[in-house]
């Protein structure tokens, strides 16, 4: 599947800084020691009801991951899945009256096009799931290979499950009472009701096929299609292998997608940890509710660019907050950001102004610091209201100090 185009990285003038980032495994900041290249991975959208700004803060942030490991000499390889295989999907399409093929890519196109206009640097590879068919059907028989898996046989259809007792390592990542990893599954895709499987948090990594479903051959497995943690376990192993750097989504991927996700890929390796660091972005909320696709409470990228907003505004209001912190959007927050990026277009607008060095060490100071973007957006702040009071006379400064803010932050000015 083809990602979207690359956008123009110019050379950050200054010494970079590495990257300290909060892995919630350990709950702590700790560097980032990559290897490299640096091997970042991140959960895509199942692709309907996109790009809302829950999606836009998430991909915002993992660019600034992306951008502060270039920054510092490193090559990344970038992979991203999406998911258009998937129940959701499946009754969107059939809600709307359209084939759930149709309703998958004529999302992941506005995707696509949300992503270019909010400058985000695209993956290395970027996969769905009906073509990685071939390494997640390789992957469950792996792990049925390995002795940790079973089946689950209702009316003639046959599930295979990871067991997890076997795998082990349950709990590892997300350090979750069982009580509220019962909850959680239930609430998040899961099955834990089922008669027949041996815990109730045991991930379906193969679903056999059911009437009116769409299925694959899968050889020893039967034909069917994967359960919904396999996919990113598979195609994060494919193109990074056995273990990567960062492994990157919304707060709501902590439990279960990617602890199953870990305890699978450390079942097919007989390693740990998978990922050097797990991080999440926190939810944006709307109306006083999380923003879900479930909800219907979506404010848009593509609704807002139809409006004729700048896409470096809204950039801006998910930079105004740090990514690890909730909050709500606000048309407020969107006028504030509008008004900033005048404001710096203003300031940077001159044949002049105040040195630039220490803004661009402060942006890079707060970024490296677990992406402290309100610190950053902070630092320009003071150099633009500088500049446009009291000038300057360092020519080089604002061409200097455009490149930085572009280069770190994604802001195109």
């Amino acid at each position: 599947m083809r990602a979207w185009p690359t956008p123009h990285l110019p050379v950050v003038p200054g010494e970079p800084i590495s990257l300290r980032l909060h892995d919630v495994a350990r709950d702590e900041v700790a560097p980032v020691e990559a290897s490299d290249p640096a091997r970042l991975y991140v959960c895509g959208v199942t692709p309907y009801d996109t790009t809302h700004m829950g999606h836009a803060a998430t991909y915002v942030t993992f660019d600034l991951v992306n951008r502060a490991l270039r920054d510092g000499g490193r090559a990344v390889s970038y992979v991203q899945n999406v998911t258009d295989v998937d129940d959701p999907l499946f009754e969107r399409a059939a809600r709307d009256g359209v084939d759930w093929r149709d309703l998958g890519q004529d999302q992941i196109a506005l995707f696509l096009e949300d992503m270019t206009a909010l400058g985000v640097i695209p993956p290395e590879h970027f996969m769905g799931v009906m073509e990685s068919m071939p390494v997640i059907i390789e992957a469950v028989q792996a792990l049925v290979d390995r002795g940790v898996t079973y089946e689950v046989v209702e009316a003639g259809v046959r599930d295979t499950y990871l067991d997890l007792t076997a795998a082990g390592g349950l709990g590892e990542l997300s350090h979750l009472s069982r009580e509220t990893m019962l909850e959680f599954s239930a609430e998040r895709g899961g099955d834990p009701q089922r008669p027949g499987k041996r815990d109730p948090l045991d991930p379906m990594l193969w679903r056999g096929e059911r009437d009116g479903e769409p299925a694959w051959d899968a050889g020893a497995l039967g034909r069917g299609r994967p359960g919904w943690h396999i996919e990113c376990t598979a195609i994060a192993m494919e193109h990074l292998g056995e273990r990567i750097d960062v492994q990157g989504g919304g707060t709501d991927l902590v439990f279960p997608h990617h602890e199953m996700s870990v305890v699978q890929a450390e079942a097919l390796t007989g390693e740990r940890p998978f990922a050097a660091h797990t991080t999440h972005q926190a939810m944006v909320a709307y109306d006083g509710e999380k923003m879900s696709k479930s909800k219907g409470n979506l404010v848009r990228v593509s609704t807002l660019r139809g409006e004729g907003v700048d896409p470096m505004a809204i950039r801006l209001v998910l930079l105004a907050h740090h990514y690890r912190g909730e909050w709500e959007w606000t048309d407020a927050d969107l006028t504030t950001a509008q008004e900033r990026l005048a404001r710096w277009r203003s300031g940077l607008s001159t044949d002049g102004g105040p040195d630039a060095s220490e803004t661009i060490a402060a942006v890079r100071a707060a970024l490296a610091d677990d992406l402290d973007t309100p610190a950053a957006l902070a630092a320009v702040d003071a150099w633009a209201d500088l500049s446009l009071s009291a000038g300057g006379d360092v020519q080089s400064a604002p061409g200097e100090l455009a490149r930085a803010i572009d280069g770190l932050l994604g802001i195109r000015l």
